[in-house]
């Protein structure tokens, strides 16, 4: 699939409107006329500021999902419907995510939802504008929810629910689809990063070829906070095994240590985009800022492999802020 130099990406989230944030606090007060219309207009919201800023791919927001992935769980049969919090009070931190209890096998009857949010995105959108994305968490990152001795296999039961999600994207006419995995990078110090590739390959085996591949992977963005050593060097050599078009690196959040990697990435045909905004601070980079740190990229990585998107997703900062970035961010690849 063609693409042109130095494309300006985002990874998938992006900031809920204020009356969202309300709403969702309180949608006993309304119907489900009002709440398909606020889910409508929250992804005009959304589609607009990414239209706005220029941006060449673009997604969502995932202003239909609560969190990143937290929605999948309530489509999913097999654990328990109201997950359990070990802390709940003091300084926000991922324990604060809860966990959900193992009730029987792990399946999905009814797909993730993932196809109905990329056809509201088409309706909205159109096709005729920047390339429409979806973004899916990976099967090692949704078991990470879910209590039990053996987080591989829940896994492995959620392998073939998160396939049949992609397959259903192709088969929608989803031509980006990004399978986020942010939680390979951040356990990768004290696992095998060889299993994550074979898990992560045999999850896009059906549609490999059939649409524009990604991987997103950072060390979490809950509350503005990682989780895990922010270090890349464990995953590879082995994650140049990934078979994707394309592996998303944070790395304005880190100073860009370990920017050589990109190079033997982009050395194997893939693409590298480059987290060149920093979504755990609220400096809003300037242009020239972003022009920059474009100009380093380019050392390790020739133009057409290159993408620049956030560190992460964005729906962890506020949406001022988020609009700013996004159209500085795109200002300054501009300038390059």
């Amino acid at each position: 699939m063609g693409r042109r130099d130095l494309l300006t990406t985002v990874i998938g989230s992006y900031p809920f409107p204020g009356w969202l944030e309300y709403a969702t606090g309180h949608l006993e007060e309304f119907g489900e006329a009002d709440i398909e219309e606020m889910r409508n207009d929250a992804v005009i919201s959304a589609v607009h500021d990414q239209l706005a800023a220029g941006l060449d791919v673009i997604t969502d927001g995932e202003q239909t999902r609560y969190d990143f992935n937290l929605s999948f769980y309530g489509r999913l049969e097999g654990i328990s419907g109201k997950p359990f919090s070990p802390r709940r009070f003091g300084p926000p931190a991922h324990d604060q995510r809860g966990k959900y209890a193992v009730t029987g096998p792990i399946r999905s009857e009814h797909g993730l939802g993932a196809v109905a949010e990329f056809r509201r995105l088409v309706q909205i959108a159109g096709t005729a504008g920047p390339v429409l994305k979806a973004s899916v968490p990976g099967p090692y990152t949704l078991s990470g929810r879910i209590d039990a001795p053996d987080r591989w296999k829940i896994t492995e039961q959620l392998l073939p629910v998160v396939q049949r999600e992609l397959e259903a994207l192709v088969a929608a006419g989803c031509t980006e689809i990004t399978l986020d995995e942010p939680s390979m990078s951040c356990y990768a110090h004290r696992e095998d990063p060889r299993r994550f590739v074979e898990i992560f390959n045999e999850t896009v085996r059906p549609v490999r070829g059939l649409c524009r591949l990604s991987t997103h992977l950072c060390f979490g963005n809950y509350k503005g906070r990682a989780v895990g050593p922010r270090q890349y060097a464990p995953l590879f050599p082995a994650f140049l095994g990934l078979t994707v078009d394309e592996i998303h690196l944070e790395m304005a959040s880190r100073e860009f240590s370990e920017l050589e990697l990109i190079r033997p990435i982009a050395e194997r045909g893939i693409d590298v985009a480059l987290g060149v905004i920093d979504v755990k601070s609220y400096y809003i980079e300037t242009p020239d800022d972003v022009a920059k740190r474009v100009a380093r990229c380019l050392e390790f990585a020739p133009a057409n492999q290159l993408a620049f998107a956030p560190d992460c997703g964005l729906s962890q900062t506020a949406r001022w802020a988020a609009r700013q970035k996004l159209n500085n961010m795109v200002a300054g690849v501009r300038q390059v």
